[in-house]
């Protein structure tokens, strides 16, 4: 094997046991950097709109991201290697469906553990374990550490019953991993596995973009989407097109 299949497949190996796992240094800084600087305008806006409305808690926005250059790259929805663990984990008939970033700032607390897409696929079996037919892929636009608000995740939480993850997590019997991350690393991520955002005590937003990536046939309407615009579309191959289940603007 490769250096870099070795790597892959420890990484297919964690998102597996550990419900995450990380790249580093998978995406361009470069490219990172230009997202940040297209999305620094598209966040003041939104601030000012939605300052008293924080939707993920006091302090905390949650918010979709343009399909306009410089916040949209094809770079980071199609990347070979992120792809091939989606891929790994739920098959080639994957879509990507979200597009977000997640921000808090000064001011923001330590949410509670919980899971994402609370509404089970079977609501008469809640608890019956499957394959996962979504995952979250985020990399930071700045560097995430201590201070301003890392992720932190309850390994292996994504393949238990909710009720029992939450017990194992507030007794003490399943430690809580904080996930510091530089500006170009990657984490893909179990969206049942027990997170939480912690506090932002810095003066600097701590912008956390996620890609979502879906089984063809899931379908929710959780979070807003922006559209594509049609040029941009159009710039897509067909392949890429394939892969973005977006609406498409004017």
């Amino acid at each position: 094997m490769y250096e870099s299949e070795v790597a892959g497949a420890q990484a297919i190996a964690a998102l597996q046991d550990r419900g995450f796992c990380i790249l580093p240094s998978r995406f361009s800084r470069r490219i990172i950097e230009s997202v940040r600087e297209g999305f620094r305008p598209v966040l003041l806006d939104y601030l000012d709109k939605n300052t008293d409305r924080p939707n993920r808690g006091p302090h905390r926005y949650c918010l979709p991201l343009p399909f306009h250059p410089p916040c949209f790259a094809p770079e980071l929805f199609f990347d070979a290697e992120v792809l091939r663990i989606v891929t790994a984990a739920m098959g080639a008939r994957v879509v990507a469906d979200q597009w977000y970033c997640d921000v808090p700032l000064r001011g923001s607390i330590c949410q509670a553990m919980h899971a994402d897409y609370q509404r089970p696929l079977f609501e008469e079996n809640p608890d019956l374990a499957l394959p996962p037919y979504m995952l979250a892929v985020s990399f930071p636009l700045v560097e995430i550490a201590g201070e301003n608000g890392p992720i932190e995740i309850a390994p292996g939480t994504h393949r238990m019953p909710r009720a029992a993850a939450l017990d194992a997590v507030g007794e003490g019997r399943i430690g809580i991993e904080a996930v510091p991350l530089t500006p170009g690393d990657v984490l893909i991520r179990h969206p049942w596995a027990l997170h939480r955002g912690t506090p932002n005590t810095t003066g600097t937003p701590r912008a956390l973009a996620t890609i979502r990536y879906v089984r063809q046939w899931y379908t929710d309407d959780s979070r807003e989407s922006g559209s594509i615009p049609r040029v941009v579309w159009e710039s897509l191959s067909k392949e890429q097109q394939s892969m973005m289940r977006f609406p498409i603007g004017a």
